[in-house]
């Protein structure tokens, strides 16, 4: 059976009882997990912030098996899935997942080698954008690297009419959620003390950045 095609802040229990399926990870993990191999470290803890289904967390686990992963997500029914999925998975790298809202001043996490956040920027209020970079400049050590995936705005380059359609849908469900700049971005994770250091394109109009505490 497969399972109900998902978004966070949906609900409902769905054929694969507390599993959820988001679509767009079996698209686009493959494509995130061969710039991961470039930026992360060969070792160590990745913190998954707004981690979603589980989905992803899964394959990262499987494909980078030296790498300690652990999920979180502030949504009750994310949490289920990600549980879910780590226990059918069985991989001894994934921890349990933790509630964590990116917004929060205070992270039930002491320190991570890099922090991983896909598809929640535009996903949510800008303000848990900004908690994101001051939860990364307090939990990364120097150097450390801060990933984010997802799609957004380049004043330098015209706007998909996909990435045009999604943001106006996204308004319409929230006001608060919508596509953001990369210059907005980059600046205020300059503020947080973050560097950027890199961008690259992906699939489906997509761009991975890459900022380093």
């Amino acid at each position: 059976m497969t399972p109900q095609p998902w978004m966070p802040g949906d609900g409902g229990e769905g054929g694969w009882g507390a599993r959820r399926h988001a679509p767009a990870t079996l698209r686009n993990r493959e494509a995130i997990a061969a710039v991961l191999a470039d930026w992360l470290p060969a070792s160590g803890t990745v913190l998954e912030v707004a981690s979603g289904s589980g989905e992803h967390a899964v394959h990262f686990a499987a494909t980078f098996p030296h790498i300690t992963w652990q999920p979180s997500d502030p949504d009750p029914a994310g949490l289920a899935s990600i549980a879910a999925w780590r226990v059918e998975a069985g991989f001894a790298n994934i921890a349990p997942p933790l509630m964590l809202d990116a917004a929060a001043s205070d992270w039930p996490v002491d320190g991570a080698d890099a922090i991983l956040c896909i598809n929640m920027v535009h996903i949510s209020p800008w303000e848990a954008t900004m908690g994101l970079f001051a939860g990364a400049a307090r939990l990364l050590t120097a150097g450390a690297p801060l990933i984010l995936y997802g799609p957004y705005l380049e004043a330098e380059i015209a706007t998909a009419e996909s990435n045009r359609a999604f943001d106006v849908s996204l308004r319409d469900r929230d006001p608060a959620w919508g596509l953001r700049g990369t210059a907005q971005v980059i600046a205020a994770a300059a503020d947080a003390g973050l560097a950027f250091a890199e961008r690259r394109a992906m699939p489906a109009n997509n761009l991975m950045l890459l900022f380093r505490r």
